[in-house]
């Protein structure tokens, strides 16, 4: 059976992300302002994620999220990037009950989601959280139809009757740009795209406060990328979501955060408002990841990028976990852990040196 035609999702004048011919992986910036952000929502402190390697008591410890701590305001967009294996993904499913954390808090409105209190406040405030994964031809089932999968929420929750509740899938639909009467098709019938707003609408069935959105657009192609892009930022402006979007494209990140936190090896590196931490970024890390964007302009000169693999989290060094590939470590860095310290109002950064080794001239990164 073919699949059903590519539906344009409903033009948003506020902020419209385009796909570049010139950088493959590049989404161009919306030219407005950031929405103010309020009061924190969601507070990380201290968050932390072993996992054992083997059973036996003597076997090694892998810790993949180390010690992190960060806020997100009510209608914000925390993004956070990193590296394959960096911890972004554990990181995710620890901020929705998926994986209990090995120590510290996740806080949603004050009240502890973690810890001993945990379970009992996550079921009463889960439905106010959700997760959009990345892959979305293995998120739905193949034998449900997509209607009853949207529906899921909803009837686990059993809050709607027949009526209320075909009137609600069909809502849903609307929303993400979608014609109701798709409702009752198959997974099959759909492009990647299509797929990923059903998953959206699902996400959504239970009017969260906070949605987790787990490199949600990876696998799409380009064009569509800026589609789902731009329907989060419609959603957000319509509902007041608050998104937690983990991605490794640096340009995506951009165009739908107001903060981006940077991880690496576990840790966050740095933290800040992304026009001010894109334009002159303080660490070297996230240096080396703006840079490594391929730019259009020629002649123009690079610094040398972090060379050598991402670092093992089993075998951390015991002071900066980038001294062994930082340009500019020096012994400080290999003997002392640098604190993640605020360097301005709203910035963090986790370096001994961030003053001497930050880009002099304001604007350098061309994302």
């Amino acid at each position: 059976m073919s699949q059903a035609p590519e539906v344009q999702a409903p033009a948003v004048q506020a902020h419209v992300v385009q796909a570049t011919a010139v950088q493959a992986t590049a989404v161009q910036a919306p030219a407005v302002q950031a929405p103010a952000v309020h009061a924190p929502i969601v507070q990380v402190d201290g968050l932390t994620r072993d996992f054992k390697l083997g059973r036996s008591a003597g076997h090694a410890v892998l810790r993949a999220v180390d010690n992190v701590s960060f806020d997100i305001g009510l209608g914000e967009t925390l993004g956070l990037v990193g590296e394959s294996g960096s911890g972004k993904s554990t990181i995710g499913r620890m901020m929705i009950g998926l994986l209990p954390p090995s120590a510290g808090d996740i806080r949603l409105f004050g009240n502890s989601i973690a810890g001993k209190a945990g379970p009992g406040n996550l079921k009463a405030v889960r439905h106010r959280l959700q997760f959009v994964f990345q892959d979305p031809y293995s998120s739905l089932n193949p034998r449900m139809r997509v209607g009853d999968a949207v529906a899921e929420p909803i009837d686990i929750a059993g809050k709607l009757d027949s009526k209320a509740r075909a009137e609600r899938i069909a809502e849903l639909f609307d929303m993400v740009g979608l014609p109701p009467s798709f409702a009752s098709r198959f997974p099959h019938e759909f492009s990647g795209g299509q797929r990923q707003r059903i998953v959206i609408a699902r996400a959504l069935a239970l009017n969260p406060d906070f949605v987790v959105c787990d490199e949600a657009v990876a696998s799409l192609d380009v064009s569509m990328q800026a589609q789902i892009v731009n329907l989060l930022m419609d959603l957000q402006d319509k509902l007041g979501l608050s998104y937690l979007f983990i991605a490794h494209d640096l340009a995506l990140v951009r165009a739908i955060s107001q903060r981006v936190a940077v991880l690496y090896a576990g840790e966050v590196v740095e933290i800040g408002e992304k026009r001010a931490l894109y334009a002159r970024p303080r660490h070297p890390y996230t240096q080396a990841l703006l840079q490594a964007v391929p730019r259009p302009e020629v002649g123009r000169p690079r610094q040398p990028p972090i060379k050598g693999e991402l670092l093992s989290v089993l075998n951390k060094p015991a002071g900066c976990s980038l001294a062994p590939r930082c340009p500019h470590a020096a012994e400080r860095c290999r003997v002392e852990k640098p604190r993640l310290r605020e360097v301005e109002a709203g910035w963090q950064v986790a370096c001994h040196f961030h003053e001497t080794i930050t880009p002099a001239v304001p604007g350098s990164s061309s994302l």
